[in-house]
């Protein structure tokens, strides 16, 4: 990762914008990605703006997720503010991670999170769009109401197999 990601990534998480849930929000979206395990929840209020047209007034985040994620998140909060439905729909998670620089491959996914999670937020006030590659969203199964993102995310999935890992301390030498 370069220094200058690093550190916008570092900006970002000192001083995360719109973290938390949204009392009141006009709606919802979450989604998972079982490839890493990171999930995050987006609440978005809608206002009408000067010209009638209705746009997004603000977004909030929660996420399990790494800095990247999160930095993301918080940034793409910002970027579409303002924005109609139509308009944010039509950003990738690269245009969303934008303010933060190019993401290394292994970090794509991040982005891809937080479009996701947009899509499944904006999909009651637009034809829903897939979610990104590799990324479920379980808000299906967890509706807005539900509880912390914690209680969404340690839920069991339905058809979830359980696996029971037992670890041994080595036996030390004599």
């Amino acid at each position: 990762m370069s220094d200058d990601l690093q550190r916008k990534i570092q900006e970002a998480i000192q001083n995360p914008k719109n973290i938390g849930e949204m009392q009141n929000a006009d709606s919802v979206g979450t989604v998972g990605s079982p490839d890493c395990g990171d999930m995050l929840r987006m609440w978005v209020k809608f206002k009408e703006d000067s010209e009638g047209r209705k746009v997004i007034d603000r977004a909030t985040f929660q996420t399990f997720g790494c800095e990247t994620a999160i930095a993301v998140a918080s940034v793409a909060t910002e970027l579409i503010a303002g924005k109609t439905v139509d308009e944010a729909l039509s950003m990738s998670g690269t245009d969303l991670a934008a303010p933060l620089g190019a993401l290394p491959p292994m970090k794509i996914h991040c982005a891809q999170l937080v479009e996701g999670a947009l899509r499944s937020a904006l999909a009651p006030e637009a034809k829903p769009a897939p979610a990104p590659s590799g990324l479920t969203a379980p808000q299906a199964a967890i509706p807005t109401a539900a509880g912390s993102l914690y209680e969404s995310f340690a839920a069991p999935a339905p058809a979830e197999k359980k696996v029971k890992v037992v670890l041994k301390q080595p036996a030390s030498p004599e």
